[in-house]
């Protein structure tokens, strides 16, 4: 597959009006209708050149009332029993709701799919089937990408398409201030994000069942933000893509207001908390969220009293910030840059820095299956490579459906000898096959 030049059609915004223009918007397939996918369905009805033409959901009812979420003015939806049917209805102006995840991959209209169910296996066989179809690839489903990120980027670029995390996330916007500033050649020391609360650690869905109903959000997703999950999951996908890492496990978390952070994120030997520079991690002081930052290194005198007369910061470190980030509502930028302008908005390095283990959130027993991410029975938990590698982690990925084999105590990290994860899982499979190329990048 050519991919076009960025500067072949302008602007994002000029690329998407000419689409419009001549009756060739970017057509997207989206899996997952929950809190994300109706996002996406809402927000591309309000942009030109760009429509969602197949949807899927395990509850395929999710995505009609996704599609009323938008308003009457959208294509009529369809229900399909099979890809060919769906490319069939998308050719006739339908929204195809398909009762496969696999057939919005397949089916003939489609340019780009969107994963936007949170579901680490899911996210695995929605990747697969998208190369298989030659179809650009949108993960928003961040937990996939941290587990078998590096693998789904290498078969991308054999497919000759492309795999990019979302635009508008936490990790994807800290990854534009990080693009940014190396590219102006400023050494990062930190990069991050604000959280809103500091984590329960033992939170569980039937705490939260009231508040998710009032936020219209699946209990076990919010669970996995008061967790602390979401939170290393979102900067271990930042650590892959730009290889900073955690400088301890599970990071520092500083309770470190914006205009402290970059005297709390930097050097020890400097008054800081930090090891090392080159970092990931998140605050937990207020008035950061719902924002990202990355603190730079500016030393040269005349830098510095520019970054100074600007009122940009203290150097020698400067806290770059962004105050936003609009989640689901900036994914379909991302979606219509793979296929105007073949261009990936973050994707992970051939050798991942860091990896999410798991901790226990209570004791485990022999025998026991283990839930999904966000439930009973574990949280996530980031760590360097190297320190996952001692350790023998879990990857949080696959930990749903892995089965325990020895007690594990609460707080204790899952590992492959406490816990035998299921090898029928395709991210399983996976996951075994890019440890196999790391290794092999690694020895290189």
């Amino acid at each position: 597959m050519t991919q076009p030049s960025p500067t072949d059609n302008g602007s994002l915004a000029e690329a998407l009006e000419a689409r419009e223009r001549q009756g060739r918007p970017v057509r997207v397939g989206l899996v997952g209708a929950g809190q994300m996918g109706t996002d996406i369905l809402v927000q591309t009805g309000f942009m030109r050149g760009i429509e969602v033409v197949a949807a899927a959901d395990a509850v395929p009812e999710n995505v009609y009332t996704a599609s009323a979420a938008g308003g009457a003015d959208r294509r009529p939806l369809e229900t399909v029993d099979d890809a060919a049917a769906a490319g069939r209805a998308i050719a006739r102006g339908r929204l195809a709701v398909c009762r496969s995840h696999l057939d919005v991959c397949a089916a003939e209209g489609v340019d780009v799919v969107i994963d936007a169910t949170g579901n680490p296996n899911v996210g695995a066989e929605v990747a697969l089937a998208a190369f298989a179809a030659r179809r650009h690839m949108v993960m928003m489903n961040v937990e996939a990408d941290v587990t078998i990120g590096a693998l789904l980027s290498a078969k991308a670029r054999e497919a000759g398409v492309v795999y990019t995390l979302g635009a508008g996330d936490e990790p994807s916007s800290t990854m534009e201030l990080v693009n940014f500033l190396r590219a102006l050649g400023y050494p990062i020391v930190a990069a991050g994000k604000g959280k809103n609360n500091k984590f329960r650690t033992d939170a569980t869905p039937d705490q939260y069942r009231d508040e998710a109903a009032r936020r219209n959000m699946n209990p076990r997703m919010l669970v996995e933000f008061v967790d602390g999950s979401k939170t290393m999951v979102e900067m271990v996908a930042l650590a892959n893509a730009t290889g900073l890492r955690p400088d301890i496990p599970g990071m520092h978390g500083p309770d470190a207001p914006l205009d402290r952070l970059h005297k709390v994120l930097c050097p020890k030997e400097e008054g800081g908390l930090l090891s090392r520079k080159g970092v990931v991690d998140f605050t937990v002081a207020p008035g950061v969220a719902p924002g990202v930052f990355a603190i730079a290194e500016v030393r040269h005198p005349r830098l510095m009293e520019r970054m100074s007369d600007l009122r940009i910061g203290e150097p020698p470190y400067v806290t770059f910030f962004r105050p936003y980030h609009l989640t689901s509502l900036e994914v379909p930028l991302s979606a219509a840059a793979a296929v105007l302008f073949g261009q990936s908005h973050m994707r992970p390095l051939p050798v991942p820095a860091a990896e999410v283990g798991a901790r226990a959130k209570r004791d485990l027993a022999p025998g026991e299956t283990l839930d999904a991410i966000g439930e009973y029975g574990y949280r996530g938990f980031a760590l360097a490579r190297d320190d996952a590698a001692r350790l023998r982690a879990l990857p949080l990925g696959l930990a749903q459906g892995a089965r325990v084999t020895q007690p594990i105590a609460k707080g204790d990290y899952l590992t492959y000898e406490n816990c035998a994860p299921d090898g029928r899982l395709r991210i399983v499979q996976l996951r075994r096959e890019q440890d196999a190329l790391v290794h092999e990048a690694v020895a290189a």
